[in-house]
């Protein structure tokens, strides 16, 4: 099992930049494969990013490409999610998720789920 926290969002102008944050517990994070999702109001929960449990495989959504940055350190449990160039229309609560050994860019094959952190961006 594994606890996955989220930090880093906040309130950005259009075109800003911010770096959030996923520590997770446990000894086993390399186990997981890691991924980023958002919900904004009145919206189902859609990906973002994923990445491979080592990190040598990343996959992004047409919307956030050339834009977002995933990256994880296992030595450090976390993985990172560097927005750059943001949109109002990224505006969301961001979730990061965990699921065992495949990585995965639907929400239900995730099994673990942090608590959210709310971005922002105004126009």
């Amino acid at each position: 099992q594994v606890q996955l926290v989220e930090s880093g969002g906040g309130l950005v102008q259009a075109g800003g930049s911010l770096r959030l944050s996923c520590a997770a517990s446990g000894r086993t994070f390399s186990s997981y494969a890691m991924g980023w999702f958002r919900q904004a109001p009145g919206k189902e929960r859609e990906f973002v990013v994923s990445i491979s449990r080592t990190g040598d495989s990343t996959y992004y959504s047409d919307s956030v490409k050339g834009r977002f940055t995933i990256s994880r350190d296992n030595a450090k449990n976390t993985v990172y999610l560097q927005m750059s160039s943001l949109k109002p229309e990224d505006t969301a609560v961001y979730y990061c998720a965990a699921r065992s050994w495949v990585v995965a860019n639907t929400p239900e094959n995730y099994r673990y789920w942090g608590q959210g952190t709310q971005v922002t961006v105004s126009s």
